[in-house]
């Protein structure tokens, strides 16, 4: 009984360090992910901004006969 009490309180051991961890990973992907989503968005704009110079300067030049 006492072995039996022991190994389950070592499995509840290694499921709340097991999770503990998940928690800590899952964290730090969220950051990645925010950070990433943010990193899309700029570039994004970038782009969008380059777009919008690209069309002026074509609306510039001179139409072909």
């Amino acid at each position: 009984m006492e072995a039996d009490l022991k190994a389950l309180e070592d499995k509840l051991d290694q499921l709340v360090e097991l999770t503990q961890r998940l928690r800590s990973d899952n964290l730090g992907l969220r950051q990645q992910l925010a950070q990433a989503v943010s990193d899309n968005r700029r570039l994004g704009e970038k782009v969008d901004a380059a777009k919008a110079r690209l069309e002026a300067l074509l609306g510039r030049l001179p139409e072909e006969s």
